[in-house]
């Protein structure tokens, strides 16, 4: 299983946009890599839909989404105009064609008590120096919510900038905690003044705003 800090496993492989090798792909861009249990399933359609419609939203914070089944390249190709059709949107982003499950057995997208054949609904969040910084694994009867999967992202943008760490409930522009690592005088410096609510729960306005 991969961990949160690890170097992603790299890998080549066939896709819908032509075969890559899954680091030289990424570049200096951060990425998400999501499964979904098979080809031509209610729930998957919207969901990739949904990526689709928010592709611009991911390209904006300079990433790269790229999604998995262990169906094969000619299935995800046929499959692309129903999404079209249902959800308005064309699939405008590479699906690996994983129908040997080696990619999904390397990054542990199997879980044999759910299933011994079909992925997980795993989302992998990999920073531009290919670490894994956040994983969600959902079960295949429940859809994800990938307003939530940019809400990780910005947060994890904004506290790799920042000594800061993000609220409960968090959105972007809204108030974030200044780390305990920072001291007072440094936070007054860096941040022109502070919230105090307890002397470890110091709040500031969200630095990018």
């Amino acid at each position: 299983m991969v961990q949160l800090g690890d170097l992603v496993p790299d890998f080549e492989a066939d896709t819908t946009q032509g075969k890559l090798q899954f680091h030289a792909w990424l570049a200096d861009s951060w990425g998400i890599l999501f499964s979904h249990p098979k080809d031509f399933t209610p729930v998957c359609t919207i969901e990739l839909g949904e990526v689709a419609r928010l592709l611009p939203e991911f390209e904006r914070r300079s990433t790269k989404v790229i999604g998995l089944s262990v169906d094969d390249v000619g299935s995800h190709l046929r499959w692309e105009s129903d999404i079209a059709e249902i959800r308005g949107y064309s699939v405008n982003f590479p699906m690996i064609g994983d129908a040997d499950r080696r990619v999904a057995n390397l990054y542990g997208m199997i879980h044999s008590n759910a299933s011994d054949t079909l992925t997980v609904r795993s989302v992998f969040v990999i920073d531009p120096a290919k670490r894994l910084r956040l994983e969600m694994t959902y079960p295949a009867s429940v859809g994800r919510n990938f307003v939530e999967i940019l809400r990780v992202l910005d947060a994890l943008q904004l506290t790799d900038e920042f000594p800061v760490a993000t609220p409960v409930n968090w959105q972007q522009g809204e108030e974030v905690i200044v780390v305990n690592s920072v001291s007072d005088d440094e936070a007054s410096r860096r941040f022109d003044g502070f919230r105090e609510t307890k002397p470890y729960l110091r709040f500031v306005k969200d630095p990018k705003t």
